[in-house]
């Protein structure tokens, strides 16, 4: 009997030892969240990129075609309007 009291003692230590790591992962993960959201605040066209990167990744991945609303064609030209000037101010 002792045995099995030891085993279930040991299952429950691994079990807490896992939600630690897990919530020091969760812990960290916000952690950079706020940072990225941090720099998505001080540079607004930086959300509106990783969008387009994102749907780059989804195409391709999936094998499909997007359609853009006409708006969102004019955000394509004012980020590349911003990328450019920001590369040639450097």
């Amino acid at each position: 009997m002792r045995s099995k009291e030891k085993e279930a003692e040991a299952a429950r230590e691994r079990e807490r030892r896992a939600k630690i790591v897990a919530a020091e992962g969760e812990f960290q993960a916000a952690i950079r969240l706020g940072e990225a959201a941090d720099i998505i605040t001080a540079h607004p066209v930086a959300l509106q990129l990783r969008t387009l990167q994102t749907m780059v990744e989804i195409a391709t991945e999936k094998n499909s075609t997007i359609l853009f609303p006409a708006q969102f064609m004019t955000t394509v030209h004012d980020v590349l309007t911003t990328v450019r000037r920001d590369a040639e101010s450097k």
